[in-house]
Formats: C-alpha cells, structure tokens, sequence
C-alpha cells in the first residue's frame, strides 16, 4: 500500500510539474502563432514590389520577415494604395504598416511609428537632355510629379509657382517625367536610383539628393500592443546582423547607424473624432470637392457627346450589310467592352508616349485630352449596342414604307427611324451617362484632379479618410440624382402620349 501511494504521488508530481512548465512556455511565448495583418504597397522598388509571379519583395518586405521571425510572430501581407494605409491603420483593418513610410511629425499625431529602420531622403529626378533645372531652387513655376500622401508632395507645395501632378505610385509617377509631360519627380532617393541603376526607366538623371534627412519606421494604430513586439524584433534583427545582411542585399553598402526610437515618439493622439467635428471636416472640403466637380462634370459631358456621336455611327455601322464593315465594329464594341477602363486609360496616356519615343518621335498626351478620349471610345462602344438595339425595335414596314415614298436609306434613317429609336433609347443612354459620370474617378490615376483625386489629396493631409469620402459620395450622388431627373424629363418630353397626359393633368 505504502508502495502504490508513492507512486501515486509520484505521477502527481509529473503531471503538476508538466503543467507548469506547459504554463510557463505559453507566458514567454505568448505571441507564437500570432499573426499580424501587415499593410504595404508593392509598388516602391527596391522596397516593395512583386516579383513576376506576384510574390512579393523588397529590402522592406525581407526586414519585416526577418522581424517576425526574430519576435516569434508571423506576417499577413495586405496589399493597400499609400495613401489609405494610414486610414486603414486608424480604422484597425490592419495592424501594422510597412511601406516606407517616413516619420513626421504631423503622421505621429495619428499612428505610432517604430524605432526607424532606415535612413533615406528626397531627390531630384530630371530628364537627361534637361540643362535648366540644377537644384531645388530652379524648380521655380515648373511641372513637377509626385506621389499623392508622401513627403515629396509636401515638399513640392513649398517650391513657388509650381505646378503638381500627383499619382497613385512612385513609377506613375515616374512614367510621367520619361514621357516627358513634367519638368521634374520629387521622390525618394533610393527609389529613383534604383530604376535608373535596374534600366527599368531611361533617360533620367540625379541632379539633387537628399533634399531632407527621413526616417522610415514600421506604423501601427495609436496604443496598439503589436509596437512592442515588432520594436523587440527590430531591436534583435539590428544586434544580431540580420539587418545588415538584409541591407547589403538590396543597396551593396554597409548600413548607416539609426536613433534608437522615433523622433515623434511622445506625440498626443489626435483622439476620436466628435460628430461636430466630423461635420466640420466635411463643411471645409466642400469647396474643394466641388473645384473637382466641375472637372468632372467637364470630362463627363464632353465623353457623352463624342461618345454618342461615335456611338451612333459604329450602331449603324454595326447594321450593314457590307461584311468587313460590320466585323470592323464588332471588333471595336468587342475590345472596348471587354478590357478594363482603367487599362485604357493607361495605355492611351502612359502606353502611346512610351511607344512613340521607341519609333523616335515625341508624343505626347494633355490630361483632360486622354481623359477625355479614353472615357468616349469606351462610352462609344456601350452607345453602339444600345442605337444597335434601338434601330432594330422599330418595325421594318416603316421602312419599307419609306422606300416605297421616295426616301432614300439615308433618309429612312434620319426622318423616320432614328428619331423614334431615339426616344426608346434614353433609358439604357441614361443609364449609360450615370455610369460614366462615376466613371470619372477611374481618371484620377493620371493625376487629373477631378472629384475623387481632390479628396484623395485632402485625406494625405488631414488623414480623415471616413469623412472625407463621405463627401466625395454625397457629391457623386447629388450628381446622379439630378442628372437621372433630368434623364426622366427628358423621356417625357419626347414620348407624345406622356407629354399629352401631364398637360391634361
């Protein structure tokens, strides 16, 4: 008896034992396992950027990897544009953001940044064949690139008489200077070095580094607890050597020494936003909202009516008897219809320069002008099917009719048929116009500043992306809703029954 108690106690003791050791490896290692939604645009070479088969890459992406591995967490890449990622850490969709992102004062106030973990700056970028701009100070009253939300946009709002454009993404951006429709890029040094080095973009140059000494740091939202955990990784990475083998990889030089915290650090929280003051953000960037408003209501008109022009031609076209004819505006309805607008966009604007200049000639496309072409020969090929669809829903006797007259085909179309199509069409063409007034924002990728474009701008200052936004879709439904009115009394005018009944009422 004596014997099977102890042996009792015995395996009492190992269970006991197993569980605080279980206990113990749980609390030291508490962050095992944990996964961490990291943001990033993978569009900064050497950075972030995707590799041809879409993994990702880049001196940043391989850093916050070897910080994950040294922290004991892992990483969930989220790619998101530049200037929504700080929104995106504000409203806790992600947790951390690592898109080399510099540290500022102003960003301090509504994220919390890391210890830096690099040092970079702004540079100069200009065309080879350019003598006149040598320095910051000959970038007086001159076209200059930017990428929208970064420190190279600040920066140029500082430069007198100067004219901005700004894009989505650093390449756009500095696309636009090879194209040659800008005088200059301000960007990250690494970054523009690293296309001209890669040969990725020729017929650039350096002509200023380091416009201003930054930081990049890894963001999280305000208190969050994963900035501890990624500081303790950042700090292990940095001692053990990661860091500098990481740093090699990418820029062939040893590192340069980093502060041991962010220069904003202690910076107070902007805190929650109140209802009223919500409001107040809306109220002071209505005016501006509306300056991009009139630009797309100027994009959108002059769309619809070289799109319903064009459109009406290629319908009627599409209705021949003469067969090349007829596949020629298949084929056009076709292409138009089944690729992207953004991607004809791109092609008209960036695609047809970059082409031009490896035949030897200059070409070269206004931002309205390549707005404007884009949004009507995709418009063009919608209009089409619908006076297709139009002309075919009147009864062939009125034609015949007509032939049996005097009147010509020419004339058949345009006395007898066309004008009562037309009236059975304003419906799908309304519909059609609602869609490309919304359309428009697809414009801002080439830095027009239509309605959506200026609240981008707005939200890289104040960063209040919720309100902001808020506006912008109030103002595009105030659009559509008045426009859709307009659609309605125009189908009532044009209908002899329901004109007849509204007077009678």
């Amino acid at each position: 008896m004596a014997n099977f108690g102890f042996g009792r106690w015995l395996r009492w003791c190992v269970v006991v034992g197993f569980s605080c050791l279980l206990l113990t490896g749980c609390a030291v290692n508490s962050s095992a396992g944990k996964t961490l939604r990291v943001a990033t645009e993978p569009a900064f070479p050497p950075f972030e950027f995707q590799k041809q088969g879409g993994e990702l890459q880049g001196f940043s992406i391989d850093l916050m990897n070897a910080i994950a591995v040294a922290a004991n967490f892992k990483v969930d890449f989220q790619s998101l544009p530049f200037d929504g990622i700080i929104p995106a850490l504000g409203a806790k969709t992600v947790d951390a953001a690592i898109s080399s992102i510099t540290i500022t004062q102003e960003r301090a106030k509504t994220i919390s940044f890391s210890r830096p973990y690099f040092k970079a700056g702004l540079a100069i970028a200009i065309r080879a064949d350019n003598q006149n701009i040598t320095g910051f100070d000959s970038l007086k009253n001159k076209k200059i690139a930017v990428q929208v939300g970064t420190t190279g946009a600040a920066k140029a709002k500082s430069i007198p008489g100067v004219q901005i454009r700004s894009f989505d993404s650093a390449p756009l951006a500095l696309q636009e200077l090879t194209n040659g429709n800008v005088d200059a890029v301000i960007n990250d040094a690494p970054v523009t070095l690293y296309a001209i080095n890669t040969g990725n973009l020729q017929g650039i140059k350096i002509v200023q580094q380091l416009l201003t000494e930054e930081f990049y740091g890894i963001a999280t939202a305000k208190n969050s607890p994963n900035l501890a955990l990624i500081n303790d990784g950042l700090d292990k990475v940095l001692k053990n050597g990661t860091y500098s083998q990481i740093y090699q990889k990418w820029f062939k030089a040893e590192p340069p020494s980093l502060p041991a915290k962010s220069p904003f650090e202690n910076q107070s929280s902007t805190g929650a936003p109140k209802i009223f003051t919500s409001i107040n953000v809306i109220l002071q960037a209505f005016p501006t909202l509306l300056q991009g408003a009139l630009v797309t209501l100027q994009l959108t008109i002059l769309s619809v009516v070289f799109g319903l022009i064009g459109g009406s031609l290629i319908g009627i076209v599409r209705l021949s008897r003469i067969a090349p004819v007829r596949w020629i505006a298949r084929a056009y309805v076709d292409f138009f219809r089944g690729t992207p607008l953004l991607v004809q966009i791109f092609m008209i604007y960036f695609g047809f320069p970059a082409i031009s200049q490896e035949l030897g000639f200059t070409f070269t496309f206004d931002r309205l002008t390549a707005g404007v072409i884009a949004l009507s020969l995709n418009n063009a090929a919608y209009t089409a099917e619908v006076v297709r669809a139009g002309i075919q829903s009147i009864e062939t006797g009125q034609a015949e009719a007509a032939q049996s007259l005097g009147l010509s085909s020419v004339q058949t179309m345009i006395y007898i048929i066309f004008p009562q199509a037309f009236r059975r069409m304003i419906p799908p063409l309304g519909n059609d116009f609602i869609s490309l007034l919304k359309d428009t924002s697809l414009v801002s990728v080439i830095g027009l500043e239509e309605l959506l474009r200026k609240g981008q701008l707005i939200v890289a200052d104040n960063y209040r992306a919720f309100e902001i936004y808020a506006g912008v879709a109030v103002v595009y439904l105030c659009l559509t809703l008045l426009f859709s009115q307009a659609f309605s009394i125009l189908e009532v005018w044009m209908n002899p029954v329901k004109r007849r009944r509204k007077y009678d009422t």
